[in-house]
């Protein structure tokens, strides 16, 4: 109080750790920090603007990615048996279901006994699906999900009905993430490993919280810069 009276700025603790970690802290956060504090602002001309990138952005990749992808399917239908593509439900914006396409990056008898986690040295991941998922090149068809309206360029990864429900009743805040479009790369992505528990959703929940606070272009910006550091290094985790 005595600090606040001669003018010093005081912050409560969820808003120091945001600034200090990229992230919001879900674990005991009151409802009505992420009410009435600044930020979660989405208006229909930044909405608007960000859907005009994301059609010219994703027009462009699959011009400049044909070749590549040509070459990752040939490799993919050389090197294991099954479909090039693999297509699957996920849950989108407003919690809509819709069908991601990627290319295959595992057996295809990957889940024969029913959904499971993908964890960083999954063994029913083929050898060139290592290659892709590291070099994030296993995503490139969803440039037809952003086309098709379903997916942004930057945004929440979209999880499975399968999982949702039961993050949902696991952690809070969780639904909080389906307030915008899901996007092929995100700030989670960047700044997190590839989510194979509660634990890691629930981590990677808090920069998904962080980025739907502060979405702006620029942020966007920096994410894309960031995954395209990834792709060429291979850092990935997917």
């Amino acid at each position: 109080m005595e600090c606040r009276l001669q003018g010093i700025n005081v912050e409560d603790w969820a808003t120091f750790y945001e600034k200090q970690t990229g992230k919001i802290l879900v674990t005991n956060l009151r409802p009505s920090f992420l009410i009435f504090s600044d930020g979660f602002k989405k208006t229909n001309t930044t909405r608007m603007v960000k859907r005009v990138m994301d059609i010219a952005l994703a027009f462009a990749g699959l011009v400049v990615s044909l070749p590549i992808m040509a070459i990752v399917a040939s490799l993919i239908k050389l090197t294991s048996k099954g479909p090039v593509l693999f297509r699957q439900q996920r849950v989108g914006e407003r919690g809509r279901v819709f069908i991601l396409k990627k290319f295959r990056s595992m057996s295809v008898d990957a889940e024969r006994d029913g959904p499971v986690w993908a964890t960083t040295r999954d063994p029913r991941v083929t050898w060139i699906g290592g290659l892709i998922r590291r070099t994030r090149l296993d995503e490139l068809p969803q440039f037809w999900n952003v086309l098709a309206g379903d997916m942004s360029f930057v945004g929440p990864r979209p999880e499975r009905p399968e999982f949702v429900g039961m993050l949902q009743r696991e952690i809070p805040f969780y639904m909080g993430r389906h307030s915008v479009r899901p996007g092929i790369t995100g700030w989670a992505q960047v700044r997190h490993r590839y989510a194979a528990s509660v634990e890691d959703s629930m981590e990677k929940l808090q920069y998904d919280l962080y980025y739907i606070k502060n979405l702006s272009l620029l942020l966007d910006l920096v994410i894309l810069l960031s995954t395209l550091q990834v792709v060429l290094f291979s850092k990935g985790s997917r």
